[in-house]
């Protein structure tokens, strides 16, 4: 089986990325509360064939299982991100100790397993209760986000020493509010401004609060980035791609890490304009012990007619089920731009993976020798750009399970593990055993004889 035999630092992080909505199931156990997920599955047409999240891969009485398949993989650690409304099902307030119950067991699990664990506190599932008083777009919501990180840290924090604020806050604020591609389905350019405000200063809030709550932590935030490139020379593509850049990448790096929105960007969306108060700016800025990126192809842009940017296709490449061109070098081009640009100090891989057309053949295997080329062409990517002095320090395949991916329901599989939705019986994959088998090779490397 092809293999890769690419050069990683001692101490690299080897891992696997999960979140809640895709992969626990059980929307109503333990009193867990609505989700802004769960009201928007159940609009007709929102999400393909009607699928929801309501069982996903039942990973919430399962996971013991998973946790067992997390070891024979031989990973250093898994991200998974903790259901809000599983712990506050109002939002804030009152506190439902089973659902907290349920990520102590996971964690320990973890440990026990030897897996370090990287708790994502918000991976888009808003507690519908709060969306009903305005969701993201009201600054209400990002002062319920710190209570909500308080409660789980005071819970978690004595053996979570790994903690992300959100996950891509891009998709969060602008396909949530602005495109409605996502949940909760609204259409605002005003709504998606003051989301990805509201969103940034609820992360640097929570920065602070787990500073104090778990003191020797380490505290980071997962934001996507993809590089934009234009179709063509013409100085028109490449204003397109400039356009595209700033509201798609710049909007959250200048945020995070310089504390100022691009101009370039505000005036897109002018008159339009994030709600900022004295102080705002500052607290979305506060020092990262790490940040996570999450990579899976590149943008392609050219001006249209009337001179709103427009994202084309390549006219060559493999593309993945999702319709993304495969482009290591995409990979490369985000973490050099980070750490030259940004000045990120580490830097963790914390998504990327392809979806293909994965079938159980006769012989009960699932052969995916294209997710292998994937995996091992982006995993190359990453090694030459440790090699050129960028500090990354993990690598998180997307997705240790097939499960609910968003919008395109059940039809898209990213994992490792083939998850046979009506039985729920898990089946690794090919790539699964060639990822192991990296990891093994890895140790035995490193073992003195």
């Amino acid at each position: 089986m092809q293999r890769a035999r690419h050069r990683f630092p001692s101490g690299f992080v080897f891992g696997a990325a999960t979140s809640a909505y895709q992969v626990e199931g059980a929307v109503t156990a333990d009193g867990r509360g609505e989700s802004i997920w769960d009201r928007f599955c159940a609009q007709p047409g929102a999400v393909r064939a009607g699928d929801s999240g309501e069982e996903a891969c039942d990973f919430y009485h399962r996971f013991p299982q998973d946790v067992e398949l997390m070891r024979e993989l031989g990973i250093d650690a898994f991200r998974f991100s903790i259901a809000w409304p599983r712990v506050l099902p109002e939002g804030r307030g009152r506190v439902e100790q089973r659902g907290l119950d349920f990520y102590d067991r996971l964690v320990d699990a973890l440990l026990e397993a030897g897996i370090r664990p990287f708790a994502t506190l918000y991976h888009w599932d808003l507690p519908q209760r709060l969306e009903d008083e305005g969701g993201w777009p009201e600054r209400a919501t990002a002062e319920a986000f710190v209570e909500y990180v308080e409660t789980v840290a005071e819970r978690l924090g004595d053996r979570v020493a790994d903690w992300t604020t959100h996950n891509e806050p891009f998709c969060s604020a602008w396909l949530g509010y602005a495109s409605g591609a996502h949940a909760p389905g609204r259409s605002s350019v005003a709504d998606g401004i003051a989301a990805a405000h509201h969103i940034l200063l609820s992360h640097g809030w929570a920065v602070e609060a787990l500073r104090r709550t778990c003191p020797g932590s380490s505290v980071g935030i997962v934001l996507d980035c993809w590089p934009v490139h234009p179709a063509s020379d013409d100085p028109a593509d490449v204003e397109a791609c400039r356009r595209v850049d700033a509201l798609r990448n710049r909007l959250y790096f200048d945020a995070v890490f310089r504390g100022a929105y691009p101009e370039e960007a505000l005036e897109q969306v002018a008159p339009a304009a994030p709600p900022i108060r004295d102080g705002d700016l500052a607290a979305i800025s506060r020092p990262l012990d790490f940040v996570g990126v999450n990579n899976y192809s590149r943008m392609l842009v050219r001006a249209g007619a009337d001179g709103v940017p427009v994202e084309v296709r390549a006219p060559q490449g493999r593309l993945t089920e999702m319709g993304w061109e495969v482009v290591p070098d995409a990979l490369h081009e985000v973490l050099t731009r980070i750490h030259r640009e940004y000045r990120a100090q580490r830097i963790y891989v914390t998504e990327n993976g392809a979806a293909f057309y994965d079938v159980r053949l006769h012989d009960g295997r699932v052969h995916d020798p294209e997710r292998i080329d994937y995996l091992d062409r982006h995993l190359a990517a990453v090694a030459r750009a440790i090699e050129a002095g960028v500090p990354v320090a993990g690598y998180f395949v997307w997705s240790l399970l097939d499960n609910f991916e968003w919008a395109h329901g059940y039809a898209k599989r990213f994992g490792l593990v083939y998850v046979d939705y009506p039985t729920q019986q898990r089946v690794p994959k090919d790539s699964f055993y060639w990822y192991r088998d990296l990891l093994t090779g890895r140790r035995a490397a490193a073992t003195p004889v």
